[in-house]
């Protein structure tokens, strides 16, 4: 990790010898007293941690927060419910690359047992955007919902004014490298299918929410790559118009 998170009820206790961040501050950081390290409040400012002291059972740490930074630009992301060993990777590098909100969204091609993985019953996918997070020096951890259809998202996203964008490696569509934000939308929404892609069904529910269709060439490529590869294409726009 590249900076330590911490919630926000964490600050005003010890950390816990136990905490993977303890052994992360300890032996990968290779802290000890007196010294101090980048820190983190999730969804809040980073900072610097000094470590006071060092006992058998926790950390104790002082924290030094810095001005609040600017959250990332709004992209919105829903994917066709994957298996979960890719929605981990997902969560992880969707976070990384900036995305502002995560949506899991059930299609008539995803598989309805992949939303009873312990993945979504633990808190266990909460762990995987406080790493992606973490990698990228930020703060931000984007609320997520793995409880919406495709078309609930989408209502949800039009009413706030997101331009909807959907890729799909089918038919006659531009490269989602030649996209340009609208002047007047500041924030956008990415729809990637499932990993058996979009049905008919499917389409007719984007076609009606008035999507602008893309593709990411003519390879077919995997849920994460094709995630991993519309969110940089999106970032690179947005840094060319200055949003």
């Amino acid at each position: 990790m590249n900076i330590v998170l911490f919630e926000k009820s964490e600050v005003a206790v010890p950390l816990p010898r136990t905490d993977h961040r303890a052994e992360h501050i300890l032996r990968v950081l290779r802290r000890s007293a007196g010294d101090d390290f980048d820190v983190g409040m999730i969804n809040g400012p980073r900072g610097k941690a000094t470590l006071r002291a060092t006992t058998p059972s926790h950390l104790e740490l002082g924290f030094a927060w810095a001005k609040p930074h600017a959250a990332p630009a709004c992209t919105a992301l829903a994917v066709g419910f994957p298996r979960p060993q890719t929605a981990r990777d997902i969560l992880r590098d969707a976070t990384s690359l900036g995305a502002t909100e995560l949506s899991f969204v059930r299609t008539h091609r995803s598989d309805a047992n992949y939303a009873k993985s312990s993945l979504w019953q633990n808190n266990e996918w909460r762990r995987h955007l406080i790493t992606g997070a973490a990698q990228a020096f930020d703060t931000f951890v984007p609320p997520t919902n793995w409880h919406q259809s495709l078309a609930e998202s989408l209502t949800a996203w039009q009413s706030t004014g997101h331009q909807l964008i959907a890729l799909d490696v089918y038919g006659d569509h531009p490269h989602l490298g030649s996209w340009t934000l609208p002047r007047a939308a500041q924030s956008c929404a990415l729809l990637i299918g499932p990993e058996r892609g979009w049905d008919a069904a499917d389409r007719i529910v984007l076609k009606a929410a008035g999507v602008t269709w893309f593709n990411l060439g003519p390879r077919v490529l995997r849920t994460e790559t094709a995630v991993v590869s519309g969110l940089t294409l999106i970032n690179a726009a947005r840094a060319r118009s200055g949003k």
